[in-house]
């Protein structure tokens, strides 16, 4: 079964990646022409892909999604296997684990961000958690098509198979002792424990992990959506990669 992708920027994206077979685009007729519209047009026929004009009561189903009068049937998102993803070659390489992501906007919002900080892959639990929907097509703004999505049974066997492969694990807790920036993301292949928007990491995970680590707050009010809290410790570790590489040349 297809699944649904909404928007111009996503399905200019997913037409421009080729990363996932598109079975048909529709476009509704009271659309104006623009630029995104055209090159959208002009990139389907180049691949042979069809496209529709349709009345936009055929919208009427997707009314909840700001799909601004383009809906393209993509073929379903193909996770990775853990294991095959473990017999890559790894080298100061970095993981997001996400330990029961209710919110399909978190999802899609982390997504960009990894491909953004240049992340190797996302390990998602197949149980009590979203998967990848429309709307964390939408919202990763394409950047799904750029990341491999690991499903795992059981989130605890994936992070005793990591610590097996050399990968230190690092849980988030705001009870943590140390800061996120406490940490040398650059000597080691890493994977970051992200927890659910209100039950935070599991206990099982936290005792799991190597590091566990906090963003300090200068207000006790702990506040910071997963998304941003995820943003602000991946990119301390590209801020101490390109630092590393500055001053080793």
């Amino acid at each position: 079964m297809d699944d649904i992708i909404f928007g111009k920027n996503s399905v200019l994206e997913a037409l421009e990646s080729g990363e996932r077979e598109i079975n048909k685009i529709l476009i509704s007729k009271n659309l104006h022409s623009d630029a995104k519209l055209n090159k959208i047009k002009e990139l389907a026929q180049r691949k042979g892909v069809v496209f529709q004009f349709v009345a936009k009561e055929k919208f009427a189903p997707y009314a909840e999604f700001n799909h601004q009068g383009v809906i393209a049937q993509i073929a379903p998102i193909e996770y990775m296997d853990l294991d095959e993803f473990l017999e890559m070659p790894h080298q100061n390489d970095s993981l997001i684990i996400l330990d029961g992501i209710e919110d399909s906007h978190n999802l899609g919002a982390i997504i960009r961000t990894a491909v953004c900080a240049g992340v190797s892959a996302i390990i998602i639990p197949s149980r009590r958690s979203v998967q990848v929907n429309s709307v964390v097509e939408k919202t990763s703004a394409g950047a799904i098509n750029h990341i491999p999505i690991i499903k795992v049974n059981s989130l605890t066997s994936a992070v005793e198979k990591l610590k097996n492969s050399n990968w230190w694990i690092i849980a988030t807790d705001a009870s943590a002792k140390d800061n996120y920036y406490d940490i040398k993301y650059n000597d080691m292949n890493f994977a970051i424990i992200m927890g659910a928007e209100h039950a935070g990491v599991s206990k099982s995970l936290l005792k799991s992990s190597d590091f566990t680590v906090k963003i300090p707050m200068l207000k006790d009010f702990n506040s910071l959506n997963v998304s941003n809290a995820l943003a602000i410790i991946i990119f301390e570790a590209v801020r101490q990669k390109l630092t590393e590489k500055k001053f080793t040349k």
